[in-house]
């Protein structure tokens, strides 16, 4: 293990992490919050920026990663990433618990979106801003981000670090060197945020009158900051709600905005890459995209006729119906988590469908959580040459994808992951089962399977004790401890943590 190396790369990240942390602290000098709670940040910028130049002083004798190191790596950064997140949280005292700050600020960078706050009205804007700004670093990869600046080795270093913080079964360069493809791929998520924020901006955002109507104070001076929190998490397709009742009391036309918005970063980056190549066609050609859109029609279709049987029961008007039915298919299959409705009321076809995508995710190569189209379509092709070779077995085929042929690695891979996905979830709930306040009055079995569900996926909601208008509070600390894990194990695809806390990862070779 080349201690060293890890310590300077991990260096680079604190300073990183005290350079972001900048931005809320400008925003709580902006609302003039007071003094605790510049000091909430000035505290953990500094401490950061102190400790990452030190670490920068080391000199590796060896300046390249072995995959281990690099998968090791990508995990560690994230924990610390974390711990240190956490710190604003308990001295602003917006979240005076450690551990619940910490399951705060990892939802947060792993783009999940669950949340231990039951009343977000009382959240400071500066913490408000830290936790969506979490989802956006998250989105794309915080090592991703440090590839643009750390010069790139001819040994494949920087590629096994996008390999261990990137999503999906196959991931590669869409250039020539590793340090232009992280530009290229930051650029472009720039850009589409960018464009969020600004189409939010041409239109109403909140609709005043029902917040004021319910109860609530009605936000008219904080357009652009609510438009970028939502831009922040739609781009990250994390979810953590900014003002009561998530997208409920947003107007129409933002949650249209919202919706597609999902749907685009769904997608994966690439695609984006060749459109601005001019090779529409190509991305057309993708089975992975062809088979994301016919889900998402499909999920729309099936849960909007579910809705539409049931409108005296729901109470929505038929455009409402359609509404809610693209807002949630594409915030939940984009793993995002926002809502607009509480669908722990809706029809059992419609949740059903809600259970589905949950496990399926977006694209590989998005912001999005999940198994991953690429996954399920490998998967399912992999699984119907494996029945023709029992029936058969001079059969002779090449599973393909995209137009290549897979090798039987990639396909062992594959699944290899989904099986390691479902016992993660199952020993998940499981241990939530030992937590001494689970009875069906705050969390049963189905709580305890979606709120499982929901962080390895990085979805964030689920259903019952912890549905759309709920929380995760309801859990002890050790369940907040587990879940915290879930998030981790999800996002970073599982490898990389399990390496970092395999013994023979830090045993001499």
């Amino acid at each position: 293990m080349n201690y060293k190396l890890l310590g300077k790369v991990l260096g680079k990240i604190m300073i990183l992490e005290s350079i972001l942390m900048l931005a809320p602290l400008f925003v709580s000098l902006i609302y003039g919050e007071g003094l605790r709670h510049a000091l909430a940040f000035i505290i953990p910028i500094c401490a950061l920026a102190i400790l990452g130049f030190l670490m920068q002083r080391t000199t590796p004798k060896r300046r390249s990663f072995y995959q281990k190191e690099g998968f090791a790596l990508v995990a560690l950064v994230w924990i610390v990433m974390t711990l240190f997140g956490a710190i604003p949280f308990v001295i602003s005292r917006d979240v005076p618990n450690y551990i619940d700050a910490c399951f705060e600020i990892m939802s947060g960078f792993t783009t999940t979106g669950a949340s231990i706050i039951t009343d977000i009205t009382v959240i400071s804007h500066s913490i408000l801003f830290w936790r969506s700004f979490s989802h956006w670093i998250g989105g794309m990869g915080i090592l991703v981000f440090v590839l643009i600046f750390i010069p790139e080795s001819d040994d494949g270093s920087s590629m096994h670090l996008l390999r261990a913080e990137s999503p999906g079964p196959q991931v590669g360069k869409i250039a020539s060197k590793m340090k232009v493809t992280a530009r290229i791929l930051y650029l472009i998520y720039l850009c589409l945020t960018a464009i969020e924020v600004i189409v939010l901006m041409c239109g109403p955002l909140i609709n005043h009158e029902a917040l004021i109507a319910n109860g609530y104070e009605s936000y008219e001076g904080d357009k652009l900051f609510h438009a970028l929190l939502t831009a922040f998490g739609s781009a990250g397709t994390g979810g953590f709600g900014f003002i009561p009742n998530s997208f409920e009391y947003f107007t129409p036309f933002a949650q249209y905005v919202v919706a597609i918005s999902l749907l685009i970063f769904g997608c994966n980056f690439a695609l984006y890459y060749l459109v601005l190549l001019g090779k529409i066609k190509q991305v057309f050609k993708s089975e992975e995209f062809k088979t994301y859109l016919i889900i998402v029609i499909c999920a729309v279709f099936l849960v909007f006729i579910s809705l539409v049987t049931k409108l005296s029961t729901v109470g929505y008007s038929v455009e409402e119906a359609f509404r809610h039915s693209l807002f949630q298919v594409s915030s939940l299959m984009t793993t995002t988590g926002y809502t607009t409705a509480n669908y722990d009321i809706w029809p059992e076809l419609a949740k059903a469908i809600i259970v589905i995508l949950m496990f399926t995710g977006a694209m590989a190569g998005s912001t999005a959580g999940g198994i991953k189209m690429s996954r399920l379509v490998i998967a399912v092709k992999g699984t119907y040459v494996n029945i023709r070779k029992l029936i058969n077995p001079r059969y002779v085929s090449k599973t393909k994808f995209e137009g290549k042929s897979l090798e039987e690695k990639t396909k062992n891979d594959v699944f290899a992951f989904i099986t390691l996905y479902v016992f993660i979830i199952l020993l998940t709930v499981l241990l939530l089962s030992f937590d001494p306040s689970n009875h069906e009055a705050e969390h049963g079995f189905f709580s305890n399977f979606s709120a499982s569900l929901a962080c390895i996926s990085n979805i964030g909601p689920g259903f019952e004790a912890v549905g759309p208008y709920a929380s995760f509070a309801c859990y002890n600390s050790f369940s907040k401890i587990v879940l915290i894990f879930t998030m981790l194990l999800g996002r970073l695809e599982i490898l990389p943590v399990l390496i970092l806390f395999t013994p023979r990862t830090w045993k001499k070779s």
